[in-house]
């Protein structure tokens, strides 16, 4: 009784080792996804790629999101070794304020999840516009400026 005991202590230790970490077969392109500033009521979406670092077809089981106000979506097929996968997350950008939302991503054959953070900010309507407007002269400043110190550079060199 004693040897059956034992055998079957060393049989489940063994299999607990042999469990697989996630970070073993899948690595993320980002683990935090920053959808920057975004304007109310125009969901953003971030697209997260999976590459399947291990030496068997990697399953995306679920990527749940932290609430209902996102929505995802990944690959349902196995991803083959060295190939890669994605998961979306679109965010409904309903409510002014920042973003600060989790998907938890669970692999077959892995013990353990990712979590990938989903990070920004909801502006409202005029607030985004006037952003975009301020940002838009800026850069139209900025390429000014470099346009004028090539054709001053172009003129030295002749």
């Amino acid at each position: 009784m004693k040897k059956l005991l034992l055998a079957a202590l060393i049989l489940s230790s063994t299999s607990l080792f042999a469990q697989k970490k996630a970070d073993d077969i899948a690595k993320l392109n980002v683990e935090t996804y920053d959808f920057g500033k975004v304007k109310q009521n125009v969901p953003p979406t971030a697209t997260i790629v999976v590459t399947n670092i291990g030496t068997d077809p990697l399953l995306i089981e679920q990527a749940t999101p932290s609430c209902g106000c996102t929505v995802s979506d990944y690959t349902k097929s196995p991803i083959a070794p060295g190939k890669t996968g994605t998961i979306k997350a679109t965010y409904n950008a309903a409510a002014v304020g920042p973003i600060n939302k989790t998907l938890t991503v669970k692999f077959a054959g892995a013990d353990d999840v990712k979590f990938i953070k989903l990070t920004g900010e909801v502006l409202a309507p005029a607030a985004y516009d006037a952003l975009k407007t301020t940002d838009a002269t800026k850069t139209n400043k900025e390429s000014a400026k470099k346009l004028k110190k090539e054709k001053k550079e172009v003129s030295a060199a002749k």
